[in-house]
């Protein structure tokens, strides 16, 4: 039976702690497990711009010894009407697992049904699980074991909020997440994330106040205010967001050795300054390296390998 990574809440914990590990030692030694992948080919499908998640994923597959195949929604027939569905049955002929950056969850979910190997989430407009696992390496690398860690999201409750929440549930962190009203992370992810804290020893907070989210926390995270496709708000969302922004003032709130994360793109001088994210508290560019790391580790776990 394959498996799928649509979400963070496709690994139980004990799997996710897993990925973590495998990916650390991956990272320390980049030949291990070189040619797991021999004889293999990855579909990543972008229907969405990328940078980091397209180089690490054809890097991840290569160092693992097989072929990534990227294709954009232009290659393809996707943008002649074929549907996702049958994208999916037909590229499972041809290849042994298939990553979609898209916009609705519904198409991944759709293309996972249809498709008889493993589909994985490399980001939708509901979650960016593959994100999660970088940051939860990186946040122990920096900040020692996740158990008991508060990690406090600073913006738009938005994909990579909804994954924050379930993958810091998961390991017993605490996570807030400080949004504007109106911009909170959905209801049903913070109910998920809750109850999943419950049996972890985790927790869970939505606040309005920056500066009481920050308090305490040993990582202060944040994302662009306007995802892709909502370009047309920026301006708006500049006026709502601006007291959240990420800077010298609102760190020091923070625990004196917390770490500041941001999962790229930035805008810098609006959702972060060049101060803080070239500081010596950032670890975003560690983070955007582990990108990769975490991902051989689930290609290896999706495929039963490691």
């Amino acid at each position: 039976m394959t498996r799928d990574y649509l979400s963070v809440d496709d690994l139980d914990a004990g799997e996710l702690h897993h990925v973590l590990d495998l990916a650390a030692t991956l990272k320390a030694d980049r030949g291990l497990h070189a040619d797991a992948l021999a004889g293999m080919t990855v579909a990543l499908i972008f229907e969405k711009a990328s940078t980091r998640t397209r180089v690490s994923f054809e890097v991840a597959v290569d160092q693992l010894g097989g072929r990534a195949l990227t294709l954009s929604s232009t290659d393809i027939q996707l943008r002649r009407g074929e549907t996702i569905e049958d994208t999916g049955r037909v590229l499972s002929r041809y290849v042994d697992a298939i990553a979609l950056r898209t916009f609705e969850q519904e198409r991944l979910e759709a293309l996972a049904d249809a498709a008889s190997v493993p589909v994985i989430n490399s980001l939708s407009d509901f979650e960016h699980p593959c994100q999660a696992l970088a940051d939860l390496l990186t946040i122990r690398e920096r900040s020692g074991p996740l158990p008991g860690r508060i990690l406090t999201y600073v913006g738009d409750g938005n994909n990579v909020a909804h994954s924050l929440l379930l993958a810091g549930a998961k390991t017993g962190m605490t996570v807030r997440v400080a949004a504007p009203a109106g911009f909170e992370p959905i209801p049903q992810i913070v109910q998920r994330a809750s109850e999943i804290a419950a049996e972890t020893g985790g927790a869970v907070e939505v606040l309005a106040d920056p500066q009481s989210a920050v308090k305490g926390a040993h990582v202060v995270y944040t994302d662009v205010w306007a995802s892709m496709g909502q370009e047309d708000e920026s301006e708006e969302r500049s006026l709502v967001f601006r007291a959240y922004q990420v800077n010298r003032t609102l760190m020091d709130a923070a625990d004196p050795d917390a770490v500041v994360l941001h999962c790229l793109p930035a805008h810098r001088g609006l959702e972060i300054t060049d101060e803080v994210i070239d500081g010596p508290r950032s670890a975003v560019w560690d983070q955007a390296e582990n990108r990769l790391h975490a991902q051989k580790a689930l290609l290896l776990l999706l495929f039963g390998i490691a």
